[in-house]
């Protein structure tokens, strides 16, 4: 079961989390970069992904969408702005493919994975362009969410 790790945001508009998880840092990068591993532990149940497009480097473009037990559909695109395999992924909304500012930019998540005696040191950040953003990410239920996820996800991480 995934360790809750005290984390400070870097800003005022930062949603930051941090856990141990009991799985290696390269089967937790393969959950994130792999879009059939992804579909399976990106959103908490019931929500669930059915369809992830990655194109996994720098520049490279995001298309995931996820869909609510009544029909709901969360499109979410994006582009990759780091690639440091296992280790760091950063991502971003701001831009579409091919460097499309998007519509309405909301946040930039970076995610690492840092070997610990216990597994991975897994730390997620969502920087926000606005304090309002970051305030409806935390109504969304971003540490929920996010906490379910790396739940799920090291369950997976586990199994492979």
């Amino acid at each position: 079961m995934a360790k809750v790790v005290s984390i400070e945001p870097a800003n005022d508009r930062e949603l930051a989390l941090c856990r141990i998880l009991a799985a290696p840092p390269t089967k937790l990068w393969r959950c994130w970069t792999e879009p059939e591993l992804l579909k399976q532990c990106f959103c908490p149940k019931p929500w669930r992904v059915t369809e992830a497009n990655l194109d996994l480097r720098a520049g490279g473009s995001s298309y995931i969408l996820m869909e609510g037990p009544n029909g709901e559909k969360a499109p979410n695109r994006g582009i990759y702005l780091e690639v440091d395999a296992p280790r760091k992924l950063v991502f971003t909304d701001a831009f579409t493919s091919a460097w499309q500012p998007s519509e309405k930019p909301f946040m930039i998540g970076t995610v690492t994975f840092e070997p610990h005696p216990e597994g991975t040191l897994y730390t997620a950040r969502c920087g926000h362009w606005t304090l309002d953003d970051k305030a409806n990410h935390a109504k969304m239920g971003f540490h929920e969410g996010w906490g379910i996820v790396a739940e799920q996800m090291e369950a997976l991480a586990r199994t492979l």
